[in-house]
């Protein structure tokens, strides 16, 4: 592996970091521009942000991250937004796990380096529908790929709000080839899929893992384009929502959901696991969790 990765592994951190600062800015932004309905006398929510660290067994730099967490505000009732660039070797578990996936030279050399945003939001207004993204690069000695998506989770579905979801996603992925689209939305059908209830966890989005068709900067751009198409997917269903009044059966019905979502992010998630696998910071990696949610 050539040394220019060294500028890729830069040029992949720095467009995380960016996408985050857009986004944390556009969230803010509904938060002061909610002056009516449900919960617009509220103070207008703002970003909490704090540094994450990842343990290492030696104690030298494993790296870290930016974790930004709103909560309680008029429109997100809990939001993380998070940035990480992550190095070292991986634990025996890990190398292992990345081995069997058929990573080169895995079995001899666990080194490794990742970086990505990954988003989770649970609005306050049971109409407003939760959402999740996330981006990322990972680094081994003998391989790199992308990987990541975004999708909808409504409590409460409306048709024309999954539609435009899902239209946003195929407009930003039509450079990248005809059938892409089609692929990645198959794709995440099957990968926020919970088994055991037998059913999605969403209304589903777009999906990829393990992306490396040899050329990195094409690559590179169709991640960069995923990451684009989240604000102009979500933002418009937010304002969109945000107004309607809620009975307290609605409310039910949404932290009967969020009860949904924990589930498949405890049991199932790759990220959720390979966060906690490797040392990072545990709060950033389970800020994806609701903060209220029930079971019947």
């Amino acid at each position: 592996m050539s040394d220019d990765f060294t500028d890729k592994k830069a040029r992949a951190s720095a467009w995380f970091r960016h996408l985050r600062d857009e986004i944390v800015a556009a969230f803010e932004g509904l938060e002061d521009s909610h002056d009516t309905g449900p919960f617009a006398e509220a103070e207008p929510g703002r970003f909490d942000v704090s540094e994450t660290s990842r343990a290492s067994d030696d104690g030298s730099d494993a790296g870290g991250g930016l974790m930004s967490v709103m909560r309680g505000g008029r429109v997100f009732e809990k939001v993380g937004v998070n940035v990480s660039e992550v190095y070292g070797t991986l634990g025996e578990a890990a190398q292992k796990a990345m081995a069997a996936r058929g990573v080169p030279g895995m079995e001899d050399d666990p080194r490794f380096w990742a970086s990505g945003i990954s988003l989770v939001a649970h609005m306050q207004n049971p109409y407003c529908p939760a959402v999740h993204m996330n981006t990322r690069m990972f680094w081994t000695p003998g391989a790199w790929w992308f990987g990541g998506g975004s999708d909808l989770n409504p409590c409460i579905e409306y048709p024309e709000d999954t539609a435009h979801f899902h239209d946003q996603q195929k407009a930003h992925l039509a450079p990248h080839g005809e059938d892409l689209y089609a692929r990645l939305k198959d794709w995440a059908d099957e990968y926020f899929y919970i088994p055991h209830r037998h059913r999605a966890r969403g209304v589903g989005g777009i999906f990829m893992d393990d992306r490396n068709t040899g050329d990195w900067e094409a690559d590179f751009a169709l991640t960069q384009d995923i990451g684009r198409a989240f604000l102009p997917a979500f933002v418009p269903l937010t304002e969109r929502r945000r107004v309607q009044p809620f009975t307290e059966a609605d409310k039910d019905t949404q932290l009967v959901h969020r009860g949904l979502y924990a589930e498949y992010n405890l049991v199932y998630d790759r990220g959720t696991k390979f966060g906690l696998a490797t040392g990072h910071d545990a709060n950033a990696v389970l800020m994806s969790l609701p903060p209220l949610a029930k079971w019947h």
